[in-house]
């Protein structure tokens, strides 16, 4: 029986998707105007492994991602850049994309691009509109939250406060209410604009998730995701809009949030300037499975506190699991308990911290036999996506100095002149390379 916190009701419970073992799940994806970074990293990848452990538990999901492609950051940074909006936003999800496969994250079913629903999202606006939910003023089309009397429901507030994620639009006097958000866009020069019967313009933030999922779910479905900042004001907009167009409450029936990923005790974002991107951090020379396992083991709705030694000291630690991994023979079993021991643990919230427990709880039992812990392994990977069966750290084409010193050193050992065995193991490491003995021989690795 999965348990999640819901977000909704402040509480867990039971998971029970609207269709029986088909999950229908949305996740916020990126606004495409720069590169990703660690604290996207941390959301996104945390969802993929949720998406990964509903299917390892036998539902078929159907992950969904928008992708921002039109937006006031894309139109700004275009500008900055002298490009169209639309290649610089082609540009960065090529970006986005490629560090979410180095990462691993390959659950995602479909990525929907926000510019190629503008017909659905003109759609609402005249429903809302139609509902005398929606309004028109001079710069466009908006929401009156004081007509939609749940507004509020998940965060259990209607007011910005200091994290939240500020919607990018709403500055205009003519509003009626404060709080009341924008659908449409009127076109303004030199920006980019549709023509549609609302007028030229383009779409509000809030309005293209709605409109992406009412498109590809209907008007209700499972499970939404996000960053712990998007609850308000972009969720309460979601429900407000979608609840006012269907009238069918819930919109969505479960809602889970990441914590922030934090560096020097501040959320890491690109407005405070305090982020590291995905793409520095690999070509530092941290394995993107490093970062995974990094992510993993935190769970999803804590804080997490990024430093380069807690960022090492994971890296460490998957490295010593790949390396294990490395040395076990195939054609075992995989072992029940342990199993039903690792999907408890997840089925509770999705207590990634728990899981990796259970893993390192399999690595130390000398009641498991190695071909059993390889086969046991391999299945908890499933969830994981760790990758263990390429261990990216071995040397495969050894570099002819090294092949040399490697030899002489067999030679030393194998004559029990461990004085000269470990001059040659010192010398290896000073070009780079760790060297380490196993029952089947010498293992070379990267330092």
């Amino acid at each position: 029986m999965i348990r999640f916190y819901n977000t909704l009701g402040k509480k867990l419970e039971t998971f029970e998707p609207l269709e029986n073992r088909t999950v229908k799940m949305f996740v916020c994806g990126p606004t495409v105007f720069d590169y990703s970074h660690l604290g996207h990293a941390k959301t996104y990848t945390q969802f993929d492994f949720l998406a990964r452990f509903l299917k390892y538990s036998g539902y078929d999901v159907h992950y969904l991602q928008n992708i921002t492609d039109i937006d006031d950051k894309i139109i700004k940074r275009a500008k900055e850049r002298d490009v169209e909006p639309s290649v610089l936003a082609s540009e960065f999800e090529k970006y986005y994309i490629e560090d979410m496969e180095k990462l691993g994250n390959t659950s995602v079913t479909k990525y929907a691009r926000a510019h190629d629903y503008i017909d659905n999202i003109v759609s609402q606006v005249k429903r809302l509109v139609d509902k005398d939910i929606a309004y028109k003023i001079s710069d466009g089309y908006y929401f009156n939250t004081k007509k939609f009397d749940d507004y509020g429901m998940l965060s259990g507030r209607s007011t910005l406060e200091e994290n939240d994620a500020i919607s990018r639009i709403d500055e205009n006097p003519e509003k009626i209410n404060y709080s009341d958000f924008c659908l449409w866009k009127f076109k303004k020069e030199g920006e980019p604009f549709w023509p549609t019967e609302l007028g030229d313009g383009r779409p509000g933030w809030h309005i293209e998730d709605t409109a992406i999922t009412e498109q590809e779910f209907g008007p209700q479905y499972d499970l939404h995701g996000g960053a712990i900042d998007l609850i308000f004001p972009h969720h309460e907009a979601e429900i407000a809009q979608m609840e006012s167009v269907s009238g069918k409450k819930p919109f969505v029936k479960y809602w889970l949030h990441t914590g922030f990923l934090n560096t020097n005790s501040e959320k890491m974002s690109k407005s405070l300037g305090n982020f590291q991107t995905i793409r520095e951090t690999i070509a530092s020379g941290v394995s993107p499975y490093a970062l995974r396992f990094f992510f993993l083991g935190s769970h999803y709705r804590s804080l997490m506190n990024f430093t380069p030694e807690s960022l090492e000291a994971s890296q460490n630690a998957y490295r010593r699991l790949k390396e294990f991994f490395s040395t076990l023979p195939e054609n075992g079993e995989v072992n029940e308990q342990y199993v039903h021991e690792f999907k408890e643990v997840l089925e509770n919230d999705l207590n990634t911290p728990e899981a990796l427990a259970v893993v390192w709880k399999l690595v130390k039992d000398e009641t498991i036999s190695l071909a059993d812990k390889r086969s046991t392994l391999l299945d908890f990977d499933q969830v994981f996506g760790l990758n263990l069966e390429h261990n990216e750290f071995l040397i495969t084409e050894i570099p002819e100095d090294i092949l040399v010193l490697m030899k002489e050193r067999a030679l030393a050992r194998n004559s029990k002149n461990f004085e000269k065995s470990d001059e040659l193991r010192l010398e290896i490491e000073a070009k780079g390379y760790i060297i380490k003995d196993t029952d089947s021989g010498q293992i070379l690795e990267k330092a």
